[in-house]
């Protein structure tokens, strides 16, 4: 059954990089809450056409251009077909399908971001250690706590999503920014506890890229939040 509580259309985006593997699953468990959109950000395994089979809508970007590209793209699709709300969430399993109700929950009582909070202690290391100085740098630049700004299982508004549509981050960075458009824009921002999942998936991330681009984020969010605060003034 799916959920659509107080009339609002939410939609479910999962973005998707040769996740043959495990996808089927993810979508399956999904589609029992919300539609699905998934955005194949041009994998080279069949992604899309098991999409396809489940009964999700599939948008392929060619070539592989990254998270926050096929999540921008998403985006789009959900706002042109009038959704009111983007479910985002991953395809290789780490997040459960069956907690999408305290999303909702959240974006219902009036929340424009809702984010999964993590536990870091039941990370593999050293994913807890660079979690645990990730949190405590950005929350040091955005100026208040945020618990985990690299949880890709979230709720946006339509108000957030329209917000976020001129960013220029392409890859996990855009995630890390919804968060600073949200606060500078006054949107209200909520955290629900979730299952925290690692089964040797493979991860997409590049450890000294990320590195590199999460502190270029850092930084371009303290002059954010500085100027912010120059033009209450």
């Amino acid at each position: 059954m799916n959920i659509n509580q107080e009339n609002k259309k939410i939609i479910a985006l999962i973005p998707a990089y040769n996740e043959s593997e495990r996808i089927a699953n993810v979508i399956t468990q999904t589609m029992q809450y919300l539609p699905v959109l998934v955005v194949d950000d041009g994998s080279r395994d069949n992604t899309s056409e098991i999409a396809r089979k489940l009964g999700a809508q599939v948008v392929r970007q060619e070539p592989n251009q990254g998270k926050g590209a096929a999540l921008l793209n998403g985006f789009w699709h959900a706002l042109e077909q009038g959704y009111d709300a983007v479910l985002t969430l991953d395809a290789d399993g780490q997040h459960d399908p069956a907690e999408i109700p305290l999303f909702i929950e959240a974006y219902t009582n009036g929340a424009d971001l809702v984010i999964g909070k993590r536990d870091f202690s039941k990370m593999p290391f050293p994913r807890n250690i660079t979690n645990t100085i990730g949190t405590w740098s950005f929350s040091n630049a955005l100026g208040q706590y945020c618990p985990d700004n690299q949880s890709g299982y979230r709720l946006h508004s339509r108000r957030l999503v329209e917000a976020s549509l001129s960013s220029k981050e392409t890859n996990f960075e855009f995630e890390v920014e919804i968060i600073v458009t949200c606060v500078v824009s006054g949107f209200i921002l909520a955290w629900v506890p979730i299952k925290t999942i690692y089964a040797g998936e493979h991860s997409h991330i590049k450890p000294l890229r990320h590195i590199w681009h999460f502190y270029r984020i850092v930084h371009k969010t303290r002059e954010i939040i500085r100027s912010s605060k120059k033009s209450q003034s």
